[in-house]
């Protein structure tokens, strides 16, 4: 049997499934996930879930190709609306925004028991991904993150875990670089608090971009005469500040 071939960021979610596992893909467009995950093993059972009928009838297409309908489910629905409690013990979510994997979390809350790993994928937002996960108490395992394509790339993995909130109170302790930036919790909410413990070049390059984005934000506030603006651009200001101090000392770091 032929192995279904990854892009580089589907193959960095797959290599973080635990074996033997049951997986639940939501937003799984093509199912190449999924099928991957049982081809090779590393799944037992999968569910790739979409709510568009389009992506749906492809994910459907790619399973009956695979000669994998009694190990591959594709079900349409939104979210884990397409899971029964109980059924998986992995969920992955990737390719869509922050804000939104956070909110299909919180709506199929019931629906995380037995769960016990997370491999997100935000496109943006991923602060409000680590916030999701710090809130309600999963522990922020692993990150990596990676360019294809011209893009950029997050990969977040948590696992349920009894001492979650101590563990995570660790991670999120502020920080002294060598060189003296500090990075606080909300810096690393926004920066990844594992990505910058090892920075790489794609870690600088993206936060270089994001810095270049804010300065250019806050010219634009800069320009207004409102008091809020001005009370904005302060603050785009500082956090510009904080942000390149930071980068500065990350390059000293860097491996």
């Amino acid at each position: 049997m032929k192995l279904t071939k990854l892009s580089a960021r589907l193959q960095q979610i797959a290599d973080r499934l635990p074996v033997g596992c049951r997986l639940a893909d939501i937003g799984s467009d093509h199912a190449l996930l999924p099928v991957y995950a049982v081809q090779s093993g590393v799944a037992l059972y999968a569910v790739a879930g979409e709510v568009n009928e389009g992506p749906y009838e492809a994910a459907s297409r790619q399973v009956a190709e695979a000669g994998l309908n009694i190990k591959v489910h594709v079900r349409k629905g939104d979210g884990l609306a397409v899971i029964v409690k109980g059924e998986v013990d992995t969920i992955t979510i990737a390719g869509m925004g922050g804000a939104l994997i956070a909110s299909i979390l919180s709506a199929g809350a019931d629906k995380l028991d037995g769960v016990n790993r997370l491999v997100l994928q935000p496109n943006v937002g991923e602060d409000i991904v680590r916030r999701w996960l710090l809130d309600h108490n999963w522990f922020l395992l692993e990150e990596s993150i990676l360019e294809e394509d011209g893009k950029i790339y997050e990969i977040i993995t948590a696992v349920s875990e009894p001492e979650a909130a101590a563990l995570n109170e660790l991670l999120y302790q502020e920080r002294k670089l060598p060189g003296g930036a500090v990075l606080t919790k909300e810096l690393l909410l926004m920066m990844g608090p594992r990505l910058t413990q090892q920075p790489t070049n794609v870690l600088i390059t993206k936060w270089e971009s994001e810095l270049d984005k804010l300065n250019k934000i806050r010219k634009s506030v800069a320009s207004s005469n409102q008091e809020a603006s001005r009370e904005k651009e302060q603050q785009l200001a500082g956090l510009s500040h904080q942000l390149k101090e930071v980068l500065t000392c990350l390059q000293k770091v860097k491996p």
